[in-house]
């Protein structure tokens, strides 16, 4: 059982909500936090669990060290390199057995009869170690930001919407509302109102792009640069929707509970750079590398060249933060090759918005390298990602298959979801609704959400629920 399940929507959540609102003290509402998290992060595996309260636990006792001045630089190192090195031996460890002893012998240990013993890293490992490695360097930067007790450090660590999926937030920013934060009806409703919104986003949006875009990467026939495009495209508005609605899902969630959770987009399909992609995709993720690599590496105090190595280092880190598959690696290097000729100014984009036709340029660059990128994100593997690639701008022999599969993917309802993913990635809806004044707005909007839920029920019914894209991750 994981967050992607309608479990959570259907049976947990409402009676998480009713005991939460029945309690009225705070600290009691935060250990009824605490442990919906711990037990419904059991469901899946509770090895995972055991390794969350592990890893907690162990960055705890270093924050514990830093702050009495216990060899604090040791503590330090010793702590981020073990949440680090166990992130690296869960994301690597099928992979490593099958290089070492071979395929065969692989399928041999991993299978036993009919049931699949797998090595897969604890859900969300990503994410709480990235947690852990924020909370120990801040302690140690300033040794205020250290938790008052254990409590409150795994409360932060395995706090329900974030677990999964993230955003990345700081302890500092979280704690403070520990002990005071607004709990309220109208708060909760607002809350609700964005997890209807992340669902929506997830079901109908993404799920209608991620059906062309699986039977594109899935054709064995080899895609056209129609066929190419369309599963570009269809991936790109998928992976967006997918994760910007998880993250409008945990805000919203965080949000009922009172908490505030950090935001992790605006808009990165308006960017006019790669650089200002990366201010605006997975903020939380950005500011995270920003903050404990790029920094703490020299960031663009050591001359522009330097600056340029730094940024091709994080992005190259990045891509193996999603996984040390090749076609992460490669993913990490474009954008990081990009963003380093960027601050060269080899790639001059500043300059060329000087000019009104280069406004345009600058934007269709971007949205072109970030798609080209998300291809090889998206592939099964290297030679499938070069030979998408290779197919946006040379595809051109058209097969019978080739044809009937577009035909049959270009439905009506497929064209519209992505009509309206492209038009809700854009933000002419947010635009829209601020102008939208009248005493009647508020009942209005609660009237539109209630129909979203009531689309996204008959998704869910027909089960329409498909993993989370970054909780793989």
């Amino acid at each position: 059982m994981s967050f992607d399940s309608a479990f959570f929507l259907l049976f947990f959540f409402p009676v998480l909500f009713i005991l939460y609102f029945a309690v009225k003290n705070l600290k009691a509402r935060n250990v009824i936090i605490l442990a919906a998290g711990l037990v419904f992060y059991s469901f899946g595996r509770l090895f995972d669990l055991l390794v969350l309260l592990f890893m907690a636990g162990l960055t705890y006792l270093a924050g514990v060290l830093i702050r009495r001045d216990k060899r604090p630089k040791a503590a330090l190192w010793a702590a981020v390199l073990f949440d680090l090195l166990v992130l690296a031996a869960f994301k690597t460890a099928e992979r490593a057995i099958v290089t070492v002893i071979g395929p065969d012998a692989a399928m041999r240990l991993l299978f036993s009869g009919a049931s699949p013993v797998t090595i897969s890293a604890p859900l969300g490992v990503s994410f709480f170690a990235f947690k852990c490695v924020a909370y120990t360097v801040d302690v140690y930067r300033d040794r205020e930001n250290t938790a008052d007790n254990f409590f409150r450090f795994l409360l932060y660590v395995s706090f329900l919407p974030e677990i999964v999926s993230g955003p990345i937030s700081r302890y500092h920013d979280f704690a403070a509302q520990l002990d005071g934060r607004e709990v309220s009806f109208p708060r909760a409703a607002e809350g609700l109102t964005r997890l209807i919104r992340g669902l929506g986003k997830k079901l109908l949006l993404a799920g209608a792009a991620g059906k062309i875009a699986d039977a594109v990467f899935g054709f064995g026939g080899g895609a056209d640069i129609r066929l190419a495009w369309a599963g570009a495209a269809a991936y790109s508005i998928q992976l967006f929707f997918d994760f910007s609605g998880y993250s409008d899902m945990a805000i919203g969630l965080a949000g009922v509970f009172g908490f505030t959770s950090p935001e992790n987009f605006n808009y990165p399909y308006t960017a006019v750079s790669i650089t200002d992609f990366w201010r605006r995709w997975h903020m939380s993720l950005s500011g995270w590398f920003k903050d404990y690599l790029y920094i703490p590496l020299g960031g663009n105090r050591k001359g522009k060249y330097r600056t340029a190595v730094n940024k091709f280092i994080v992005f190259a880190l990045c891509g193996l933060w999603h996984g040390f598959g090749l076609t992460f690696i490669l993913w990490g290097v474009w954008h990081g090759v990009l963003a380093a000729l960027e601050s060269l100014k080899l790639l001059n984009v500043p300059k060329w918005r000087e000019h009104r036709a280069g406004a345009v340029l600058s934007r269709v660059y971007t949205l072109l390298a970030v798609t080209v990128g998300f291809v090889m994100f998206r592939a099964a593997d290297a030679g499938q990602g070069f030979r998408m690639i290779g197919a946006m701008f040379a595809g051109f022999r058209f097969t019978r298959e080739g044809t009937a599969l577009l035909a049959q993917l270009m439905s009506a309802r497929s064209i519209l979801m992505l009509a309206l993913g492209i038009a809700f990635s854009m933000p002419c809806a947010g635009a829209f609704a601020a102008r939208v004044s009248g005493k009647w707005t508020p009942v209005l909007r609660y009237v539109l959400y209630a129909g979203l839920f009531a689309l996204c029920a008959a998704e869910l019914a027909a089960g329409g629920f498909s993993p989370f894209i970054y909780a793989q991750f």
